[in-house]
């Protein structure tokens, strides 16, 4: 597991709100599973390896699958 201390984190401006626009692109990670296939970020969101997202709210987005041409 990879943590880093959220105390000490740093953005350019504050930790981007969890329902903005730019959520899970410009949080930083807190929490780092990747044998589990999802990370923590600063603000609250938990992101998922196949591009969704959970919300602190739990408000959830599922990533359009993606066809695979044969």
């Amino acid at each position: 597991m990879h943590t880093t201390d959220t105390s000490t984190h740093r953005h350019q401006a504050t930790c981007p709100s969890a329902d903005g626009p730019t959520s899970p692109v410009a949080a930083c990670t807190v929490a780092a599973h990747p044998e589990q296939g999802w990370s923590l970020l600063c603000n609250g969101v938990v992101l998922f390896d196949d591009g969704g997202y959970l919300l602190p709210a739990t408000t959830s987005t599922v990533q359009a699958a993606q066809s695979v041409a044969a």
